[in-house]
């Protein structure tokens, strides 16, 4: 069975609140084995026999039902997530201030075309990734990339914490 890590967009922000046990709790009805959850912003840990499409398509579907509207989920592998954390640049940037952005697919070649950083922020393209660093932090910033939309964001210290995770439950 693979170890999967699925990470879910908007969840326990902007009034879409989902108590870790019932993320638990759906994807043990959907099948999903030895399912953990990380931290209150929509982290799940889990083995499947399914592939990384069926896995992110059967939770996408299953809350969507329970919220009216799928909130996007993406999926990663143990090793995917452990080179997310290994390949981050920005090498001198605090880890909470360098957030990886995961999408849903690889991000096209001209994703970060329009880019406006008033603050400084940087940001690198690395496959279904986009690695930004916040010089200030994320909280005020003003940062604009469309094509950050359909994906959802983790710190460096949660992308580090997940990948050694699910490399505990290999």
């Amino acid at each position: 069975m693979t170890v999967y890590v699925a990470l879910l967009r908007a969840v326990n922000v902007a009034g879409t609140a989902l108590p870790m046990a019932e993320l638990k709790a759906i994807c043990e009805d959907l099948g999903f084995e030895d399912v953990k959850t990380y931290i209150q912003s929509g982290n799940v840990l889990f083995r499947s026999d399914d592939s990384e499409a069926a896995v992110a398509a059967k939770l996408d579907e299953a809350l969507g039902r329970k919220f009216g509207k799928r909130p996007g989920v993406m999926v990663r592998t143990t090793e995917e997530l452990e080179a997310a954390a290994a390949n981050a640049p920005f090498p001198d940037a605090k880890p909470n201030f360098l957030l990886v952005y995961f999408l849903p697919e690889k991000a096209s070649t001209d994703a970060l075309k329009g880019m406006v950083a008033p603050d400084g922020e940087e940001a690198v393209v690395a496959g279904r990734e986009i690695y930004v660093h916040y010089p200030n932090g994320s909280g005020r910033s003003k940062l604009k990339v469309p094509a950050l939309k359909p994906g959802t964001s983790r710190n460096l210290n949660t992308v580090r914490k997940l990948a050694e995770l699910a490399r505990a439950m290999e």
